[in-house]
């Protein structure tokens, strides 16, 4: 295994990864994450919240070995940071100027979903109810984003999106996200679906089951299998359980089989919080599961399935030394060698920086 560092910087704050996505094109990488200022004692996220946080994407062009990083090339609404309102104060929130002259519109051409440079994005204001979701597309390996675009609200009490879609074909895109339930909590886990290349949306099935107060399932990560199965790994909590659980549909996500638990953590301390996983299918077949772990001694972990999936075998520490619970968030992408690269937030001790890593690895 090898370790790179993607973003550091001292008195910074950098999380996420999870939120606005990981893409391959042969040994180019982009992942988007996000950096606000470190502040040590504001509690499980150590984020100074009455400071603005800034979306940020870093390039490789080596399969992961060295990063370049800047500011997001899109639109941003009021030049505000994506996904982050639940980490800033009144007045910083992006939330405040969605409906400014540089909020969501409305697409107007097909996107095409095949394009050989093509990545999508989805955003976000916060997690509270009533959450406003939008979408990012582009042609040019992430080098400029095209939006943001309107979604409609699939779900009244609000719609909590991560980045995380299959594509179908060219005019055929699913996308997986969280709604708030009808108690106004995040979340349940839901698969939308746009059959004319974005022009037009349709609520596709619930994934799991309503759940009530805390009790959750979100941040959905998807896999459309070589078998044409869609595997999800979703992110959830019962009580203060919190697992790794995995739904199978072999129907192009019109319905799912039964929950199965891919992983769970032993850690029931209240902010333990769960972690979201992400998917990847190898050359050989076999699928394989990365994580964030916040169980003490806190790493980053993998599991690998030689049956899609259906099982899977023991934990691969990816990372280990982590100084707290305050971070994961992971995303996987295979470089032009069949390495994996995957991508994360970390820290070595919990009194100073959050930073984003790397780890490339062969299962």
């Amino acid at each position: 295994m090898e370790q790179v560092t993607i973003f550091r910087e001292p008195g910074k704050f950098a999380g996420w990864p999870a939120n606005y996505g990981m893409w391959a094109w042969g040994d180019e990488l982009v992942v988007g994450f996000t950096v606000s200022t470190f502040n040590a004692n504001s509690g499980f996220h150590a984020r100074d919240r009455s400071q603005p946080t800034t979306t940020t994407m870093a390039r490789s062009l080596d399969g992961g070995r060295t990063w370049s990083y800047g500011p997001f090339p899109g639109r941003l609404p009021g030049g505000r940071a994506l996904s982050a309102d639940e980490h800033m104060i009144k007045g910083l929130k992006l939330e405040e100027v969605m409906d400014g002259p540089e909020g969501p519109t409305a697409l107007t051409e097909k996107i095409d979903f095949t394009h050989p440079d093509f990545a999508f994005m989805a955003a976000r204001t916060g997690l509270e109810p009533g959450v406003q979701s939008f979408f990012y597309f582009s042609y040019d390996r992430a080098k400029s984003w095209q939006g943001p675009f309107k979604w409609p609200q699939f779900v009244w009490a609000g719609v909590a999106a991560r980045t995380d879609y299959v594509v179908v074909n060219q005019d055929h895109l699913i996308v997986f996200l969280t709604a708030n339930k009808f108690d106004g909590e995040e979340g349940r886990v839901f698969a939308a679906e746009t059959l004319d290349g974005g022009l037009s949306w349709k609520f596709l099935s619930w994934i799991g089951e309503e759940l009530w107060g805390k009790d959750h399932g979100i941040m959905p990560a998807s896999l459309m299998l070589k078998n044409g199965d869609i595997l999800v790994v979703v992110r959830a909590g019962h009580g203060h359980d919190y697992t790794m659980e995995t739904y199978r549909s072999r129907d192009l996500g019109r319905t799912w089989g039964p929950m199965q638990v891919a992983a769970a953590f032993k850690d029931n301390a209240k902010n333990h919080l769960g972690n979201p996983g992400t998917l990847n299918q190898l050359a050989d077949g076999r699928v394989v599961m990365t994580y964030g772990n916040r169980d003490a001694p806190y790493s980053i972990d993998a599991k690998v399935s030689s049956d899609n999936g259906e099982t899977w075998g023991p934990t691969i520490v990816l990372r280990s030394g982590g100084g707290s619970h305050d971070l994961g968030y992971p995303r996987t992408v295979t470089a032009a060698d069949g390495t994996l690269v995957t991508a994360y937030y970390f820290n070595e001790d919990a009194r100073t920086e959050r930073f984003i890593g790397a780890t490339r690895w062969r299962p």
